[in-house]
């Protein structure tokens, strides 16, 4: 904090953890603004969703180490962890209601007009079931590891932001019910075509896992199952001055961080309080941290959709300008190129600016002129540059 920060009343000063989530509330509006092609929304959603783990992660998490450390100092802009922490909470809860309103009430009516329809299993017809099953035996299934809890095996780790079914099975003779864990595989895409040759239908993976789950647990009963998915604190606590070695300090860290505490449960919305009470009571986290949604979990899937080949939805692609101080020099000879830059100052705007016509252009014709025999401090890794360095 400076001199003039600390002149500066708090009401004049933006704190900066709520102005990151205002920034990200700008991206949410990019997915709610119609005049934007739609799978650019898509992309825009899923954005939104990726930030909001990054601040989950990093700035919530440092926020209640704070609260645990025991500091009750407001900050320069009048916030006490605590305070800031309830502020951030309420902030957070009116975004996700707009993220879901956004994708339920406006994306997918939106995707279903453009021909791109998310369904779930109960809509699916025989047809693309078996073509479903298929998937699920080929690429699915030998990728899961379900997780049974008993007295005998304990509670598995949970990853941050690995999105899991928490499913309750029942042996069949005697009744007794057990909590498993599938988690969701990460390595295959989160929305699945229903079709072969036709790209217009998908269901989410985890439905797909869902509805195979007797093929996971043989011989048992499904009592229940729900999405749930955890978020960890990674914030990388590096004290460089003290730590001899910055490397073996930045390992330590990152091994540190795979298990560090849990910030945020996210949940459906529908999950039964019985099973929704024995994951805060096994993840040791508080009622406070578990945030509802109506499905799907995990947005940033949606990056799948939004890499669809439909042209008509996508901004068209950009192309750069030739730069203004170098209009007249397109088809002229290397002489005439280095006499029209050497004549003064020429600013470029990349990518604006084709950097083809400008930097790649200039190092092409150095390397074809016998008068240039040096370019020194030049770091850029291009396959164009490399060939004509060979020159």
């Amino acid at each position: 904090m400076n001199e003039r920060t600390e002149l500066l009343p708090p009401q004049f000063i933006i704190d900066r953890e709520l102005s990151w989530l205002d920034f990200n509330t700008r991206v949410l509006e990019l997915a709610e603004d119609s005049s934007i092609p739609l799978l650019e929304r898509v992309r825009f959603l899923a954005i939104f969703s990726s930030n909001l783990d990054d601040f989950f992660m990093i700035r919530v998490a440092s926020t209640k180490i704070k609260i645990e450390s025991g500091v009750s100092a407001a900050n320069a802009a009048g916030y006490t962890p605590n305070s800031l922490l309830q502020e951030i909470n309420e902030k957070v809860s009116e975004l996700i209601t707009r993220q879901v309103n956004c994708f339920h009430n406006l994306i997918k009516p939106d995707l279903k007009r453009a021909d791109i329809n998310l369904v779930h299993w109960s809509e699916l017809t025989e047809v693309e079931r078996g073509y479903i099953k298929e998937i699920f035996d080929a690429q699915i299934f030998p990728v899961l590891t379900p997780l049974a809890v008993d007295p005998s095996h304990p509670f598995p780790y949970i990853s941050g932001l690995s999105l899991s079914l928490a499913v309750i099975v029942k042996h069949p003779e005697s009744g007794e019910e057990f909590f498993a864990r599938v988690k969701v595989p990460s390595v295959l895409a989160r929305f699945v075509s229903t079709q072969k040759s036709i790209r217009t239908r998908f269901i989410a993976l985890e439905e797909i896992i869902a509805a195979h789950l007797t093929e996971l647990f043989p011989g048992m009963l499904i009592v229940d199952h729900y999405a749930f998915r955890l978020t960890r604190n990674e914030d990388l606590d590096l004290e460089e001055e003290d730590s001899e070695n910055i490397l073996e300090t930045m390992e330590q860290e990152l091994l540190r961080r795979k298990f560090g505490p849990p910030v945020r449960l996210e949940v459906d919305s529908e999950i039964q309080d019985v099973l929704l009470n024995r994951l805060i009571s096994e993840l040791e986290i508080s009622q406070r941290e578990v945030i509802k949604y109506q499905g799907p979990l995990d947005l940033t899937g949606l990056n799948t959709l939004a890499d669809l080949d439909r042209t008509d939805l996508h901004f068209p692609p950009f192309k750069s300008q030739m730069p203004r101080g170098l209009v007249d020099t397109e088809d002229v000879s290397t002489d005439a190129f280095f006499n029209h830059i050497g004549q003064g100052e020429i600013l470029l705007h990349h990518p604006y600016d084709s950097f083809s016509s400008s930097v790649v252009r200039f190092i092409e014709a150095a390397a074809v002129d016998p008068k240039w025999w040096q370019l020194s401090r030049l770091y850029i890794e291009l396959q164009v540059i490399h060939q004509s360095w060979k020159r």
